[in-house]
Parts: C-alpha cells; structure tokens; sequence
C-alpha cells in the first residue's frame, strides 16, 4: 500500500491522487496527472457509431469502423 502520491510519469511535475493512481494501475497504464491524462484522450481520434438494429458504439479504431459496413472493400 502507497501511503504517498505518485508524481505523473508525463510531466513530473504534479503528484497523482491515489484513487486515479489505482484505477490506472488496474488498467496497466502508466500515473498521469489530470491535465497530462486530458492531452492524451484529447489526442486519440473517436466518433460514435450507431450499430445496426442497436445501440451506439463508441469507436476509436479506424479498422473497426471499416468492419461495420460490409459492403466497403477498402
């Protein structure tokens, strides 16, 4: 058990809170400070995609998005 703040493996120079800290670590990605964390989702290219007779999907993958039509070759 960590009894301090890890510092973000990003910009080292913030100290990440131990609930954030955990919740990556089970994701097994490295400590990131909230703004450092903001930059890299915000970097990640995403769309919603409405699946068929269903719900919507959150995409993030161009090649997964190219799956869901059949008829697209390329």
């Amino acid at each position: 058990m960590h009894y301090h703040n890890l510092i973000c493996t990003t910009c080292y120079a913030e100290r990440v809170p131990p609930a954030r800290a955990a919740i990556q670590a089970k994701e097994k990605k490295n400590p990131t400070c909230m703004s450092c964390g903001e930059k890299a989702a915000r970097a990640v290219k995403h769309t919603i995609a409405p699946m068929n007779k269903s719900n919507y999907f959150h995409i993030s993958d161009l090649s997964i998005l190219k799956q869901l039509n059949p008829k697209r070759t390329s």
